[in-house]
């Protein structure tokens, strides 16, 4: 089953699973099948914003509780977690709002920032803002594609003819310049001899 049939399917349930868990494309498919009818906009951002902010929250706390040794037994995050922890220290505050914007890092970082030591009430709220700013950016964005693609849609089938005749006229100039070279060649190969 796709990801667009489990969202048709299970629809708010199914974005708010898929955004826990990680995210970007069920978010812009639903921001996509949003802009189709078949969801509707500000329900895909709430349960985009709350699927991202719980499952944030949930590794934040695993981080908080376990810290290092949790990564210690998972030698795969390590280098991730490494390069979170070092833009962490240099960039806390926009590192935090715009994790979920890092290709790489972005399911590591909740954890490293809660085994950092960082202050949960601090977290939540700079949590809750990213994740807003995110559910908010990706589901408009599958939005303004569906538009897009309803947009080049209609301008095709408003230009078919057009397009069709312009196809059908490149193809004959294409036809006879093909026929006239082969004229011109047999031309060339057979000259006519002069009468005796």
């Amino acid at each position: 089953m796709s990801l667009e049939e489990l969202i048709v399917q299970y629809g708010y349930l199914a974005l708010f699973i898929g955004t826990f868990l990680e995210g970007e494309t069920i978010l812009i498919i639903a921001g996509y099948l949003a802009q189709s009818g078949v969801l509707d906009l500000p329900l895909v951002i709430v349960a985009a914003l709350f699927g991202s902010f719980g499952g944030d929250q949930m590794f934040f706390f695993i981080g908080h509780f376990k810290g290092m040794s949790f990564l210690d037994k998972r030698p795969g995050l390590r280098e991730n977690a490494a390069r979170a922890f070092d833009l962490l220290h240099r960039h806390q505050i926009a590192i935090i709002l715009g994790f979920r914007f890092l290709y790489g890092i972005r399911n590591v970082t909740p954890f490293v920032i809660g085994s950092s030591g960082y202050k949960p009430l601090r977290f939540f709220i700079l949590n809750f803002l990213g994740a807003l700013v995110w559910a908010i950016t990706f589901a408009c964005f599958g939005y303004n594609l569906g538009t897009l693609a309803e947009r080049l849609l209609d301008d095709v089938e408003n230009y078919e003819k057009i397009i069709f005749s312009a196809i059908g006229g490149i193809a004959l100039v294409w036809y006879l310049f093909r026929e006239l070279r082969k004229r011109k060649r047999r031309k060339n190969q057979n000259p006519v001899g002069k009468n005796s």
